[in-house]
């Protein structure tokens, strides 16, 4: 991951922006570089996966403009080729580097064109225009605000931009920024058609898009690694990359040391694979010693997002300080589009279907926003094989009443389309699913539950919880993380929608904790 920052304004303070800059070093701590161009200041911290040398640093400029970008390129060295054959000159071999000649040839049109993941500000000369754009799933961060005067800064994370405005605001996914207006690019979410062809077709499919998504996710100048739970979602990303790089991988693994759930199952998938594993243990008083620095990395209050990182940013902490390790690849973005174990509780189609573009629409202030904080905050790079562009739109197309849960197995389809590769044992494919923070180890979130009850009386609970209007507390355990939260970001809420709960409204569904445990079909997915 890199940090990018943009204060658009002719007299924007230095210092200042500098200073805001400085609060994300983690994310870039190669090289920093802070540019005063005509219009305002571009700073770049870059962390370096891609075109290794110093010519790859940024802000780039091309005939009067200029680019900073955190972003993965997909596909760019045949886009670079052709740009080459047109006469154009590259000084690097990052991927970044083509964005500005594609900017020069396309204009805004070039962000629907792009299979990428990236969130990119450019300084227009000639026009002497701030344009900004975010991926559409959001998988890159960006945040915008306004600071006094009303001149627009945008950042990669809510820190770079505190005390510089009043709100901070996430940059909407899909859409790109000119003219003082947001414009939507692409809705990731829109199905123009129902596809609706048999079961085979469609697991076929499934499985050509997802290899298609791991295999260029592969492509770095930096040493690679894997993050394993033992879920099916993170062992089949690991087990495709070891079957298309035909050598053993790198793959980690974390558990509390007392329960610790997926250990043995990312163990058995790391055996069949035959990959490089290593695993991490942590305690409870690891976990409560960790909980604010996570939350101040995360920026966020939400419940579930925090539980599923304390595991994660540990595991994180421990790759970034013993290995080489600069990128890491993850298993999100999968149960959003087939399904959770609350969506077995969906009474049609049609309400699936809608429950999964909510959640791919809020990806970003989650599952996406977890993944990126932990990692990058540890100098990291995540790349998200389920969030590849045609990937997601090829499920989102699917027929849902072949999505649901209609096979006595949730996400089946996902499962069914790597059932003959036999990549992956059985007894891992066909594994139920599993709440991440509880399989890391139920006592984990045991431990945050009992830490936090121990902190405040009921009659304390209630008194402070109701002055929040927003988001109010309603577990003492919610409490803890808003108040952490507002002491790192005070005032700045309305950047999380609210607490990630399943769909109260369904039968089933209407319980007072985030985790799957909680649910009558949990079953054995905890053992």
């Amino acid at each position: 991951m890199c940090t990018i920052m943009c204060y658009c304004h002719p007299q924007a303070d230095y210092s200042r922006f500098a200073g805001g800059l400085s609060r994300t070093v983690s994310r870039g701590p190669d090289a920093e570089r802070i540019l005063r161009v005509r219009g305002g200041l571009m700073g770049f911290q870059r962390l370096s996966i891609m075109g290794l040398t110093e010519s790859g640093m940024q802000p780039f400029s091309l005939n009067g403009n200029f680019l900073v970008c955190n972003g993965e390129i997909y596909g760019f060295r045949r886009i670079k080729e052709d740009l080459i054959q047109k006469g154009r000159h590259f000084e690097s071999d990052s991927d970044c580097e083509v964005l500005l000649f594609l900017y020069e040839e396309m204009g805004t049109g070039m962000f629907a064109s792009l299979d990428a993941e990236f969130a990119l500000v450019i300084y227009d000369g000639a026009a002497d225009e701030w344009i900004a754009a975010r991926d559409p799933i959001g998988i890159r961060p960006l945040f915008y605000g306004y600071d006094a005067d009303g001149h627009i800064l945008f950042a990669s994370e809510a820190k770079n931009l505190e005390g510089l405005v009043s709100d901070i605001f996430p940059f909407p996914p899909g859409h790109y920024y000119k003219g003082g207006s947001f414009y939507c690019y692409r809705d990731i979410t829109e199905v123009s058609e129902i596809c609706r062809d048999d079961l085979e077709t469609i697991c076929g499919t499934i499985r050509e898009r997802l290899i298609a998504g791991v295999t260029k996710r592969l492509d770095s100048d930096a040493p690679l690694g894997f993050l394993l739970s033992g879920g099916l979602d993170s062992s089949l990303v690991c087990a495709i990359a070891a079957s298309v790089l035909k050598r053993p991988i790198r793959t980690f693994a974390i558990g509390m040391e007392t329960d610790a759930i997926d250990l043995k199952y990312a163990r058995e998938a790391a055996d069949y694979i035959g990959s490089d594993h290593t695993e991490v243990y942590i305690t409870r008083e690891q976990v409560l010693e960790a909980l604010p620095e996570v939350i101040r990395a995360l920026g966020t209050y939400d419940i579930t997002t925090i539980r599923a990182s304390m595991g994660m940013y540990l595991l994180c902490r421990e790759i970034h300080r013993t290995t080489d390790v600069r990128v890491l690849m993850t298993g999100e973005i999968s149960d959003e589009l087939f399904g959770y174990k609350y969506t077995d509780f969906a009474p049609s189609p049609e309400e699936f279907q809608k429950e999964s573009v909510k959640r791919v629409k809020e990806l970003y202030m989650y599952d996406v926003l977890r993944a990126d904080r932990c990692i990058s905050t540890h100098s990291m790079e995540a790349r998200v094989p389920f969030g590849d562009l045609d990937f997601v739109s090829c499920v989102m197309a699917v027929d849902p009443a072949k999505k649901m849960n209609v096979y006595g197995k949730g996400k089946y389809l996902l499962r069914h389309a790597f059932e003959k590769d036999g990549i992956l044992p059985r007894s891992i494919l066909m594994r139920e699913k599993a709440a991440f923070s509880d399989a890391v180890g139920h006592s984990l979130v045991d431990d945050l539950k009992a830490y936090a009850g121990s902190l405040y009386t009921d009659e304390e609970f209630a008194e402070k919880a109701g002055r929040y209007s927003f988001a109010t507390p309603f577990t003492k355990e919610s409490l803890l993380y808003r108040e952490i939260f507002d002491s790192f970001y005070p005032g700045q809420a309305h950047m999380v929608a609210g607490f990630w709960m399943p769909n109260r409204e369904w039968e089933g569904c209407d319980v007072d904790d985030p985790s799957a445990r909680v649910l009558s079909n949990y079953g054995a997915s905890g053992v």
